[in-house]
């Protein structure tokens, strides 16, 4: 069976080079010896994830993300185009131009070479798109900050699904509370279900300088976006955006490539604070968890754009749900009551903070795996899948999750990651594709008792689950 996957793969790979290169009068031998593609590969879906392995340059490693990952990428631009258009009353081109004239500038050389790279390798395979496309992709997670801040300086009223997504839910901890005195860490993402079915590719990223790293991410992306990552220096990240946030300077650095830099060349955390603090733009402004798996230390780095706290223990914890921690903080640059138990990230906040007073010098790689399929319901005080448990499921709630999603929203916990000292020594990381719980999301019945999403339909899709799976770098 596996032979058969792989040759099917090795098939679809001639078909899509055969379609893109006849176009430039180029065969499917040329594509295979293109010295940009030495080295790189793609394995079959494993479990829901689709493992990338690139290498080289900058432009070298945008260019066989580009080829490899082509038909999901065209795919993912179809899905952006009608959730960004949708949700921000803006056309395709405002954030094309906006990627040019405003993110463009502000990045720097390795990026824009690798962001060009992946827009040349999809064109190779026949993909039609172009760098602009790309970068408007890459800057998906922070669009919405963005458009605030444009409305308001053209005296526009931005419509109410102009709202950052309060996204994830995850913990670090080390010492005490863990079962060996070492470092565990695990994260699940919360997205809408539109781009959370195609949040599955795992990133293999050996580059020219730097170091090596593997992550979980979008096709086209070049960070890991939800964020949850290791690299070979030793430094384990994650994160989860702080609820209610508004704030962007356009004259900063885009989030996404901060987040792709900490990650390839951070080895400590004084480092990676350093990295995302420079040209701080207040894009997807979140609440960082970084660990050190040499030091056994522990980081919190929250992250706003006025406001910035970084807070690091040796023995304990930091959980994150979309909480915000600093007073002023919240103050100054959030609208978020704290005191609101029956919203969502306030309720994930308890239940963190229950499962770590219960499982103090228990938690470990199987604790964390439980703890992302949590159903608890601290505000009603049952087990009952909703907006408010860890294992997120909008798409079962009558109150939906606002302003971020209506009722019913498609929307929720759609990937699972995590690790522990023994295993980022390694480089190796578990995830789980879906809801770690195990209830899968069918487009189909969905959208026929909930006819308010229909503008989904095109490119909503089934989200199956899966059991959690072992990756790791390739030898």
């Amino acid at each position: 069976m596996r032979q058969l996957t792989r040759l099917l793969l090795v098939l679809f790979l001639v078909v899509i080079s055969l379609n893109g290169f006849a176009a430039k009068g180029k065969s499917a031998q040329d594509a295979a010896n293109d010295p940009r593609l030495k080295g790189a590969f793609r394995r079959p879906a494993d479990h829901g994830w689709i493992f990338v392995h690139l290498t080289g340059s900058p432009s070298e490693i945008g260019y066989q993300h580009g080829f490899l990952l082509a038909p999901e990428i065209e795919d993912l631009l179809k899905v952006e185009t009608v959730a960004l258009t949708h949700d921000n009353n803006k056309d395709w081109q405002f954030f094309r131009d906006a990627a040019q004239k405003m993110m463009w500038p502000h990045i720097e050389g390795e990026y824009r070479d690798e962001l060009q790279g992946i827009a040349d390798g999809a064109n190779a395979a026949g993909i039609k798109l172009d760098v602009w496309d790309v970068v408007a992709l890459n800057g998906a997670t922070e669009w919405s900050y963005y458009v605030k801040e444009y409305d308001k300086l053209h005296a526009m009223k931005s419509p109410a699904t102009t709202a950052a997504g309060e996204h994830c839910s995850a913990f670090v901890a080390t010492g005490s509370y863990t079962k060996d005195g070492k470092i565990v860490i695990a994260h699940n993402n919360w997205s809408s279900y539109l781009d959370g079915a195609r949040w599955v590719i795992m990133f293999d990223v050996a580059p020219a300088s730097g170091q090596h790293f593997i992550m979980d991410g979008l096709p086209a992306f070049i960070h890991s976006a939800d964020d949850f990552g290791i690299n070979s220096a030793g430094i384990v990240i994650t994160e989860t955006t702080i609820g209610g946030f508004s704030g962007y300077d356009p004259e900063g650095v885009p989030e996404f490539v901060r987040a792709r830099k900490a990650m390839q060349y951070s080895k400590s955390i004084d480092d990676f604070a350093r990295i995302m603090k420079e040209g701080n733009n207040g894009g997807y402004a979140n609440d960082w968890l970084v660990a050190d798996i040499h030091t056994n230390e522990i980081a919190s780095l929250e992250l706003g754009l006025k406001n910035v706290t970084l807070e690091r223990k040796k023995d304990g914890y930091f959980v994150s749900s979309n909480f915000p921690i600093n007073e002023k903080l919240v103050r100054e640059e959030t609208d978020f009551d704290v005191h609101d138990a029956s919203r969502s990230p306030n309720a994930r906040h308890i239940r963190w903070e229950q499962l770590m007073a219960e499982n103090k010098g228990k938690i470990d790689l199987a604790a964390a795996e439980r703890f992302e399929s949590d159903h608890y319901d601290t505000y009603d005080k049952k087990i009952e899948p909703d907006e408010r448990t860890l294992c997120g499921h909008v798409d079962l709630s009558p109150r939906g999750y606002q302003p971020w999603q209506p009722p019913y929203g498609t929307a929720g916990a759609v990937q699972n990651k995590a690790t522990t000292a023994a295993m980022a020594a390694k480089m190796q990381l578990v995830a789980s594709a879906g809801h770690a719980c195990g209830i899968d999301f069918k487009a189909a019945p969905h959208l026929e008792k909930h006819p308010e999403f229909d503008w989904e339909k095109d490119v909503l899709r089934d989200m199956d689950s899966f059991p959690w799976t072992l990756f790791q770098p390739a030898k």
